[in-house]
């Protein structure tokens, strides 16, 4: 399994924005997540962080889901927590596109030609203190320097590609390699995650976690250690 800081870090690049309170309160959210793994955040005028403290306690919920057939299911849910900052304005472009990759809002648009003017929607970012995450089966916390720190598996592109395939065309043969695995005959079959350290597939309503033999050092590699799961029938 991937290290906690990366696993966090994996999920939180593709995770959308659902949650956003200030002090306690919620307030409306909308956002991405920058290349360090921070919330951005695109605020209108008229809400609640619009007129930024800098001692605002603000939590971002960050959810990553897994579509199976038609029936979508939470990935990993993770809570950041830490104060607002207003993004430079050199920096601005790059987050309005880490918004623009989950939340296609006009007011971006207007935040980058307007910006820095006081009636102007704003983008603020997270200025980190820690990370509550559950993905799983698991849960805990993280501080700022071990989030911050990571990054996601190089892979995941990759492996979100050749899930999706799996899923899409060879279900059948992730069911009989999996049955095989187990020596019994299983119930409804999905591959669930996909990492350079193994597989994690859900059979019914339990995650099942198979290991690769070597960690995949490229996306070939990784081809090629799954197909060693499919083709164990």
């Amino acid at each position: 399994m991937l290290p906690i800081p990366e696993r966090v870090r994996t999920l939180a690049a593709t995770a959308n924005v659902a949650k956003l309170s200030v002090d306690g309160a919620p307030s409306p959210a909308r956002g991405g997540v920058d290349e360090r793994g921070r919330p951005i955040l695109l605020v209108l005028p008229g809400e609640t962080l619009h007129g930024l403290r800098a001692d605002a306690v603000v939590a971002v919920n960050l959810t990553s889901m897994r579509q199976l057939g038609t029936v979508t299911h939470p990935r990993g849910l993770i809570e950041v927590q830490g104060w607002a900052e207003a993004v430079p304005e050199a920096e601005a472009r790059s987050a309005a596109v880490s918004v623009a990759s989950h939340s296609a809002d006009e007011s971006l648009f207007e935040a980058l030609e307007r910006f820095g003017r006081p009636d102007a929607p704003r983008l603020l970012r997270l200025d980190v203190g820690q990370v509550v995450y559950l993905t799983g089966q698991e849960s805990g916390l993280l501080d700022a320097d071990d989030y911050l720190g990571a990054t996601p598996d190089p892979l995941a592109d990759t492996a979100e590609r050749v899930l999706a395939h799996v899923n899409s065309s060879h279900r059948a043969q992730l069911a009989s390699g999996v049955a095989k695995q187990l020596g019994e005959s299983t119930g409804e079959v999905w591959l669930w995650e996909l990492d350079r350290f193994g597989a994690t597939v859900r059979v019914d309503e339990a995650l099942v976690r198979f290991q690769w033999p070597n960690p995949a050092n490229s996306g070939v590699c990784l081809e090629t250690a799954l197909r060693g799961l499919l083709c164990s029938c």
